[in-house]
């Protein structure tokens, strides 16, 4: 595989094509795109419900009303500009970070034109509510299907590992420009924000458990020698021998470890 298209992700090769094999093909394909056009269509509840967006939709909303182009053709153009800033960090892109860049905009849009708006807060709370939890639904799916992070998502932990500083302070420093600089323009900052804000990690590492397929290169190698595997995605500078978590009720798989564009999305 050429240099141009291979890039790591938690340490292992990745690329447009790397994730497209193995014997949970179909299911991972259809896990990733069930995803992310749940993911658009639960942000597009949380904008009818009009108590406050998630943050880079804060600011896509603002960039809407100020070019008079769609929400989800916004987030697909700044999903694109995004995607450029991983050139100069050295990122590159698996096949689940370009559908992320359509899929999702795509999907807003859809959503959008066949919900209406609602008003009061009868209404709006448990659109508020639902939308929160079909996007953390969304987000295991995803995750789960382990072809590559989001644009957005892959920018934080480009900006990791080029400046050395923590995820976390990476992650809030982007979101908390991109919150303001949305505001400014008009998009919508409120309750809705906060909660979304507190709940996604939890909710997205939940379903994260229930939709998490076995490594089958690991899982055969530990069942055949009766160890615990090594985590195939852990972060680089892991130890070797460490055990590969697997899908449970206490657990999640190790495409979550630190350091990874999937483990940025599930910290607060």
């Amino acid at each position: 595989m050429s240099q141009s298209t291979t890039t790591t992700l938690g340490g292992s090769p990745l690329s447009i094509a790397s994730g497209l094999r193995g014997r949970h093909l179909a299911r991972r394909l259809v896990q990733l795109y069930v995803g992310l056009t749940l993911y658009g269509a639960s942000s597009a509840l949380l904008v009818r419900s009009g108590l406050g967006l998630e943050p880079w939709n804060v600011l896509h909303q603002g960039l809407a009303e100020k070019t008079g182009l769609s929400i989800g053709v916004v987030s697909i153009v700044v999903g694109a500009v995004v995607l450029l800033l991983w050139l100069p960090i050295r990122q590159r892109p698996g096949l689940g970070t370009v559908s992320n860049v359509f899929v999702i905009g795509l999907a807003m849009d859809g959503t959008l034109a066949l919900v209406p708006d609602v008003h009061g807060l009868v209404g709006q709370v448990p659109l508020l509510v639902f939308g929160i939890a079909l996007n953390g639904v969304a987000t295991g799916l995803y995750i789960a299907a382990r072809f590559g992070p989001g644009p957005r998502d892959g920018l934080m932990t480009g900006l990791h590992r080029l400046t050395g500083r923590s995820i976390r302070l990476v992650r809030t420093a982007i979101e908390v420009v991109v919150v303001a600089t949305g505001f400014l323009l008009g998009g919508s900052v409120g309750v809705g924000t906060v909660l979304y804000a507190l709940a996604i990690g939890p909710l997205a590492q939940f379903f994260l458990r229930w939709f998490a397929l076995p490594e089958p290169d690991s899982a055969g190698a530990a069942a055949a020698s009766g160890r615990a595997a090594p985590a195939p995605d852990a972060a680089p500078g892991s130890a070797s021998g460490s055990p590969a978590l697997t899908p449970g009720p206490d657990s999640v798989p190790s495409l979550v470890a630190a350091g990874t564009p999937e483990g940025a999305i599930l910290r607060p």
